[in-house]
Parts: structure tokens; C-alpha cells; sequence
């Protein structure tokens, strides 16, 4: 009588094989992202980083999220290698906004099977937006469970860590009134508002691959969240930057209250920049409100950047003269009782 063979985890339907093979192929996208403070490699169980000595008196910065559900686009347009970049966006940015340097990236990628080539685009798009940021992608997890997600589905969050001089955190507390305020372009919604954007879309009738100004619906929808790290970095060492405020779920109206005091509110003239296409589109075939869509999108400002009134020409040359679209948006103001913390008229 023979005994039969006992089970494996390839009975449970994990690919060994393929995690094997992704990893293969991610080193050497991760490799272009190191920075000379890392210590070893992809591969170990846990990822080194020597804090830079330039820092005197260093404070780490963490963020973690994800991309929502921009990721149902993706699986709908088969599309994969912008939306790391989106991942990497949602950290980074969060955490310059306290005046915090990237150091370091993670990720972390789940799936109910394994495509090593859908893996390698998504990694491919992480990598993408760690060189933007100047950042190194030192590791993370590939967890393959059966069972847990749809086939050709996955989810993704990201982490990441940055360092700023203590005495050079921005928090927000010298924002006074009379300050500037302006904003900075953003490629479109970024990662915010998808479950409404595929709601407008699925109401509309109309198709990822319609024409859209030249290019398909999918594709501008799709379009990968702009990384605003390195010109903001740069501008810190030039000029005071009072606040930033990173617009992202909540959009303007809920934003730019967090990097203000109580007695403090932003007016916006929505005049100062016109409402890029794809926004207006989302208003037209949703019928949303404008306030909902300030409060919901980015409405086409993705960073608000905060500025002594004396600054406000020198921080947008500087900007500009950086690739960044710039907005003069409005000023600080003293808040009134029962006044909204951002207003835009």
C-alpha cells in the first residue's frame, strides 16, 4: 500500500516560481533608485538606511496609502506601468508637505495569482516615481493569496520615510494673515475621487477609449500623479515656505484648513486658473455641484504653497523656472466667526 504525497503550497495555488522570477526583475529597477546611503540590498529581511550625515538634528517623517480605486481603471484598461507612480505620489508628497526629504520607499503588493509581468509593470511605475523623487525603493512584500482577490486584480500601498532638520519643519504656524497663497498644476484627479470618476463614467455611457481632447477617456483618467519633490526641496533652501498643503481626498476646501491656524482662513479665486478639461467634463456628465468638486478634486491644483506676500514673484519664477505650472490663487485672511477656513469665490 503506498502512502499518498502529502500536500504543498503550490497545492494551495501559490506560484514559488513566479515570486521568484519578479524579484529577478525588480532589481534592477530598484537598483537605479539607490542612494549611497543604503546598506545592502533587495532581498534581505529587512531594508538598511544610514540617515545622511548632513542632518544636524534629524526628524524622521513616515507616510503610508494607497492608490484607491483608480486601480479598477487599470485592471479595466489592462494598463499597469503609471500607476506605481501614483503609489509612490501619495507618500512622497504627504510627507514633503512638513518640509521632509524622501529617503526611502516601500511597497507592498497583493494578489490572489501572480502575473509576473503585471508585477513588473506596476514595479516598473514604483521605480519611476522613486527617481522623481529622488528616493530609493529598498524593498517590500509580493504577497500571493488564493482566494482573496478576483483574478487579474491586485492592491497596492506604499511607505515612505524622509528626513528634515528639526528647526526646519513647516508646520504651518507661521502662516499669518496677508501671506500669499498659490498653487501648483496638477496631470489631473492624481489618485483622488476614482470611485465618483468611475461613477460619472459608468452614468455617462462613455468609453475608456473615447476620444478625449487626442487621446482616449482611459488614458487621461489614467494619468499618474505629478511628484512635486524635487522643485519644493530646492525652493526650501531659497525661501521661507510657510505651509503646504498636499491636495488629495477632500480636495481644496479640506486641505488647505490643515495647515491652518483656527483663526486663520484661505480665499481662493477661482478665477486665477481655468478648470483643466477632464474636470469640467466630470461636472458636466456628473452634474456634481462646484463646491462638491472643490471639495472633492484636486480641480486641477495639485500642492498649495504658502508665501510671505514679499515672495510671492521670486517662489513662482523659481517654480516655473523648475517645470511647474504656477497660480497666485489668493491671500491669507483673518478668519470671521462662522467663515469657512477655505473659501473660493
Amino acid at each position: 500500500m503506498t502512502t499518498p504525497p502529502g500536500l504543498s503550497y503550490r497545492d494551495a495555488g501559490v506560484d514559488i516560481d513566479a515570486g521568484d522570477a519578479l524579484v529577478d526583475r525588480i532589481r534592477p529597477l530598484a537598483r537605479k533608485t539607490l542612494r549611497p546611503e543604503v546598506l545592502g540590498g533587495i532581498g534581505g529581511f529587512g531594508a538598511l538606511f544610514e540617515v545622511p550625515k548632513r542632518y544636524k538634528e534629524p526628524v524622521l517623517v513616515s507616510g503610508t496609502d494607497g492608490v484607491g480605486t483608480k486601480l479598477k481603471l487599470a485592471f479595466q484598461m489592462n494598463r499597469h506601468d503609471t500607476i506605481g507612480q501614483d503609489l509612490v505620489a501619495m507618500s512622497v508628497n504627504d510627507i514633503l508637505v512638513q518640509g521632509a526629504e524622501p529617503l526611502f520607499f516601500l511597497d507592498y503588493f497583493a494578489c490572489g495569482k501572480l502575473d509576473v509581468d503585471v508585477g513588473e509593470q506596476v514595479v516598473s511605475g514604483i521605480a519611476r516615481g522613486c527617481e522623481l523623487a529622488g528616493c530609493a525603493l529598498i524593498g517590500g512584500e509580493t504577497a500571493e493569496m488564493p482566494g482573496m482577490y478576483p483574478p487579474g486584480e491586485y492592491d497596492l500601498a506604499g511607505f515612505a520615510v524622509g528626513a528634515a532638520e528639526k528647526s526646519r519643519l513647516i508646520s504651518g504656524a507661521t502662516i499669518q494673515a496677508g501671506d500669499a497663497v498659490l498653487g501648483l498644476a496638477s496631470s489631473g484627479p492624481h489618485s483622488n475621487g476614482y470611485s465618483l470618476i468611475r461613477k460619472i463614467v459608468e452614468v455617462s455611457g462613455a468609453s475608456l477609449d473615447a476620444d478625449f481632447h487626442g487621446r482616449p477617456l482611459g488614458e487621461v483618467l489614467l494619468e499618474p500623479t505629478r511628484i512635486y519633490v524635487k522643485p519644493l526641496l530646492a525652493l526650501m533652501q531659497a525661501i521661507e515656505v510657510k505651509g503646504l498643503a498636499h491636495i488629495t481626498g477632500g480636495g481644496l476646501l479640506e486641505n488647505v484648513p490643515r495647515i491652518l491656524r483656527e483663526d486663520l482662513a484661505a480665499v481662493i479665486n477661482k478665477a486665477a486658473w481655468d478648470l483643466p478639461p477632464v474636470f469640467r467634463w466630470l461636472m458636466e456628465q456628473g452634474k456634481v455641484a462646484e463646491q462638491e468638486m472643490y471639495r472633492t478634486f484636486n480641480c486641477g491644483i495639485g500642492m498649495v504653497v504658502v508665501v510671505a506676500n514679499a515672495h510671492v514673484e521670486v517662489a513662482a519664477k523659481f517654480l516655473s523656472e523648475r517645470g511647474e505650472k504656477v497660480y497666485h490663487l489668493g491671500a491669507i485672511v483673518r478668519r470671521g466667526a462662522d467663515q469657512p477656513q477655505t473659501v473660493v469665490v
